[in-house]
């Protein structure tokens, strides 16, 4: 269903839902009770592609419920061990 913006004279701007054929032109806010206008606002498109649309929810998800982590992450500057004997050659930092 869409959503729907309100203005309360008293309270300000809220979002109400309701379905596109009962849509009134004006709403009780839910603060005071007084009878706040419909406003005209643009749609919520995007132009977001799948993937960058699961990124963007998946961001906004996380923000709010962070992933539990299991173990701690390695550091950025630690050095794996290698067993190639080319890499004994290479010059050290």
């Amino acid at each position: 269903m869409p959503i729907y913006e309100f203005r309360c004279e008293t309270c300000g701007a809220f979002d109400a839902v309701y379905r596109m054929t009962r849509v009134p032109q004006t709403c009780k806010c839910p603060s005071c009770a007084q009878e706040a206008q419909r406003l005209f606002s643009t749609a919520g498109l995007s132009r977001a592609n799948s993937s960058q649309a699961r990124a963007i929810d998946d961001a906004t998800r996380t923000a709010h419920a962070p992933d539990v982590v299991a173990n701690t992450p390695r550091h950025a500057n630690s050095v794996g061990v290698t067993h190639d004997p080319r890499h004994a050659k290479l010059p050290r930092p």
